[in-house]
């Protein structure tokens, strides 16, 4: 899951991208109305969490014109702004749902995940393969009821691979939810994750396979129906 934070206060943001970085989440940062309209245009995020205080201008504009072009990730809006007539305007702007400040950290993670789990969103509570679950609130893996230990980059990787169970799924795609704008990945990283993530499901006796697809991606199919 990939999502954009808009938050011009610099500790506060560092804190909400580490934090929801050790949640299973990929996470890019903007400060500014001008990076993050830039960033919305050039990346499919899953969930943006959006400040309406920026240095050159309210956040809403930038909800306002995202909506205009039919980008429909959910948007948590964040802010200091709690006045009634505050969260009015910015749920009618086209936000999702609306915190303030100060927030408990465990209660905007719940929230985020919450958007993610309505009807269309990019979440579904258990995924599975054969013998293989892996619960997205949780971040847990499975293998015929037992429990595997998988790091989080590599529970990011097989989560895609689940979403798309039977279909290749493109290696620029598992780059793009795995890491970040400012992160450059190493030419061998995905191949590395995979060649991992195969041994722990056949280590566990998993029934799933991923499969490469030469010079496009990888498959994850079940090998016993």
């Amino acid at each position: 899951m990939r999502l954009l934070i808009v938050e011009d206060e610099p500790r506060l943001g560092q804190v909400l991208r580490k934090t929801l970085s050790n949640a299973g989440f990929s996470v890019d940062l903007c400060c500014t109305l001008r990076d993050a309209a830039e960033a919305i245009a050039n990346f499919p995020y899953d969930t943006v969490i959006l400040d309406l205080r920026l240095p050159d201008g309210d956040g809403a504009t930038l909800l306002e014109a995202a909506r205009s072009r039919g980008i429909s990730a959910p948007v948590l809006i964040l802010t200091a702004k709690d006045a009634i007539e505050d969260r009015v305007a910015g749920l009618n702007a086209g936000a999702d749902d609306y915190l303030t400040k100060p927030f408990a950290v465990a209660e905007l993670v719940a929230r985020i995940r919450a958007l993610l789990r309505r009807p269309g969103g990019a979440l579904g509570v258990v995924l599975s393969a054969g013998n293989v679950e892996l619960d997205t609130i949780g971040r847990d893996v499975r293998v015929q009821g037992q429990a595997v230990a998988v790091p989080r980059q590599e529970i990011a990787i097989l989560e895609q691979l689940l979403r798309r169970q039977g279909r290749v799924v493109p290696r620029a795609v598992l780059e793009e939810k795995l890491y970040g704008m400012e992160e450059e990945p190493e030419s061998n990283a995905i191949p590395v994750h995979i060649h991992r993530i195969r041994k722990r499901l056949s280590d566990a006796g998993a029934s799933a396979e991923i499969h490469t697809v030469r010079g496009v991606g990888y498959v994850l199919t079940d090998a016993k129906p």
